[in-house]
């Protein structure tokens, strides 16, 4: 009986990886009339690795004022890969969260 539990377990685990990875992700424009603040300074870390870049922290949208993300090491998903990172940018008379990403 636990072997055929541990096999719908895997069997579930599997699906609901193929589902997510399947599944197409929509990030919703969001334009704030509120102009976001400057960036906090940040006192950067030791990196972790060679292997790391540093994203910075940024402001975030949290429904009713900006709210700070704190900047962390992240790793390269492969070697040169470049973190471009995330900015405000002005449309339609307020301002929308352009994400980060890698190139």
């Amino acid at each position: 009986m636990q072997r055929l539990m541990r096999n719908v377990l895997a069997a579930a685990a599997v699906g609901m990886v193929m589902v997510s990875a399947a599944a197409p992700s929509f990030a919703e424009e969001v334009i704030v009339k509120v102009r976001p603040p400057a960036l906090r300074a940040e006192v950067i870390p030791p990196s972790p690795g060679v292997d790391f870049i540093w994203r910075p922290g940024y402001w975030r949208w949290g429904g009713t004022e900006h709210v700070w993300v704190g900047g962390e090491w992240m790793r390269r998903p492969r070697p040169g890969a470049e973190w471009v990172a995330g900015h405000w940018g002005e449309r339609g008379g307020g301002w929308v969260w352009v994400e980060g990403h890698w190139r």
